[in-house]
């Protein structure tokens, strides 16, 4: 088996799929990449059995088809790394599996691993589709996967439940502490359908999608879910959970309404909380009238903060207590100039918006709040 391709391109590529191999040491194998040749296309593929990660290139052969091999993922990638741009020739001794690498005056060895050992891929099966657009699914996945839960005794929440609906899809995260709900009216699927996407996909995801307004078409069954886009195509194993429910959490009266520049809102947070208690991160908001009080407390340092900013606010003055790393969580990942946070009780959530919502774009962020100690 032999083959030339350009070190950048083949980098590149390699670059792309290599979130999805693993580096077990149960299963050796998931630390190689699979290349596969088919006419004068190179395939290669990664996987950690959870996620896979398929990538194809143009390359010149010399060599009949249909061969295939396992590398090492790790040596290949440094290796190239630290070559210049130029056409780098591969040649696979396959009865022993010793690969050559040819680039300029450097000749390197290394053995490959037998591909009939690499895990299957999925393929597709009686599968529904659905195209979004690259920067709407990019956005989705930026706005939700903050608020993914991390514990791994509720696995229905350490992804993202993504439900189609003929009008709209929304995606939904929540670590029981905050939620986030984004909905997108300008998108629909024929046949209403929920599934949950596990984090380390989206995250592989988010670092691979196109930066060009290209559509990714999403195909989903009950047990997988394939993207594809350019020439990349991811397939992650849904989490086969049941969702909480999570609208019974979201409080529907909220009669305190406060309206507050965003940017300003953010840069005060992050300043009061160095200030406060560092397990807790509790952060107190007195609101009045149009003035909006944000307090902070250490007393084990006897450390304390206070700012004050302008605000709108309709409703009865309150005081309410948050944690605030989760505050300055949701406001960064908010583009609006200013927010809207409505509120019930300081015992109930609180409800987080932009005060001026996007076309097609609906999005609302929840988050639980602290008791306070009235020491004030």
């Amino acid at each position: 088996m032999r083959f030339i391709v350009s070190t950048s391109t083949l980098l590149k590529q390699l670059q792309a799929v290599s979130g999805a191999s693993s580096t077990s040491t149960v299963l050796p194998i998931l630390e190689n990449f699979l290349f596969e040749i088919e006419g004068s296309t190179l395939t290669i593929s990664a996987t950690d059995l959870q996620t896979s990660m398929v990538t194809s290139l143009p390359i010149e052969t010399k060599e009949e088809e249909g061969k295939k091999i396992a590398m090492p993922s790790k040596i290949l990638i440094e290796t190239l790394k630290t070559l210049p741009d130029q056409p780098v020739a591969f040649t696979v001794d396959m009865e022993t599996l010793a690969i050559e690498i040819s680039a300029g005056d450097g000749k390197y060895k290394l053995s490959g691993e037998n591909a009939e050992d690499f895990p299957k891929i999925p393929e597709v099966e009686d599968a529904s589709t659905v195209n979004i657009p690259a920067s709407v699914l990019s956005e989705a996945i930026s706005k939700t996967i903050f608020a993914v839960s991390n514990d791994e005794l509720r696995p229905a929440m350490a992804g993202v439940l993504v439900q189609f609906g003929e009008q709209s899809v929304e995606f939904v995260s929540t670590d029981a502490h905050k939620l986030v709900k984004y909905k997108r009216t300008d998108i629909g699927t024929e046949k209403a359908a929920s599934i949950i996407l596990p984090k380390k996909a989206l995250s592989l995801l988010k670092s691979t999608l196109p930066s060009e307004d290209s559509n990714v078409s999403i195909e989903y069954n009950n047990t997988n879910a394939f993207f594809k886009f350019n020439d990349l195509h991811l397939i992650c194993r849904l989490v086969d959970e049941r969702y909480p429910d999570y609208e019974a959490v979201i409080p529907q009266v909220n009669p305190n309404r406060l309206t507050v520049d965003r940017a300003l809102f953010l840069n005060t947070l992050r300043r009061v909380v160095i200030f406060a208690n560092k397990t807790t991160h509790q952060v107190r908001l007195k609101i009045s009238g149009s003035e909006l009080n944000i307090s902070a407390e250490d007393l084990d340092f006897s450390n304390e903060a206070h700012e004050r900013l302008n605000c709108q606010y309709e409703g009865e003055d309150m005081e309410i207590g948050f944690n605030a790393k989760f505050l300055v969580e949701m406001l960064s990942n908010l583009s609006s100039e200013e927010v809207m946070i409505e509120m019930s009780t300081p015992n109930r959530a609180g409800l987080l918006k932009p005060s001026i919502s996007e076309e097609g774009e609906d999005i609302l962020m929840l988050v639980m709040p602290v008791m306070l100690n009235n020491s004030n």
